[in-house]
């Protein structure tokens, strides 16, 4: 199964992953899931980074991909359809890095590995890490 994790998750399986119950570890450890990350976290990721809101051992030019390679993390680039589906989202979520996410996963049929209840309104397949 291919699976996207949302920004917060994707951090947490490198700082924190005792934080993840365990069916949430279980869908991470099992190595018939392709874990992917998102190119809209990515630029989460270097905007909170740029702006002091996140701190990290190194600039995320490297820290990004160093850590998915270490992983095995894919990387879901962001393309057109991506983008636009967003207008067609209704606003129960205003965060537009949320808000791509969940239009990827739409887009490529993919559940989503995350934490945060806002995206429960939404006609995505939720994997809860809490």
């Amino acid at each position: 199964m291919r699976i996207l994790l949302d920004t917060h998750c994707w951090l947490w399986l490198h700082t924190e992953p005792d934080r993840f119950p365990e069916p949430a570890r279980a869908v991470i450890e099992d190595r018939d899931n392709d874990l992917l990350f998102s190119a809209a976290s990515a630029w989460e990721i270097a905007i909170k980074f740029a702006l002091g809101r996140l701190p990290l051992p190194e600039p995320p030019a490297t820290y990004v991909p160093s850590r998915m390679e270490r992983a095995a993390t894919d990387a879901l680039p962001v393309i057109h359809d991506h983008a636009l589906r967003v207008a067609d989202l209704p606003p129960h979520h205003r965060d537009p890095f949320d808000r791509l996410l969940i239009a990827q996963c739409q887009a490529e049929q993919l559940p989503l590995l995350t934490l945060d209840r806002q995206f429960e309104p939404y006609d995505i397949d939720v994997i809860w890490a809490v």
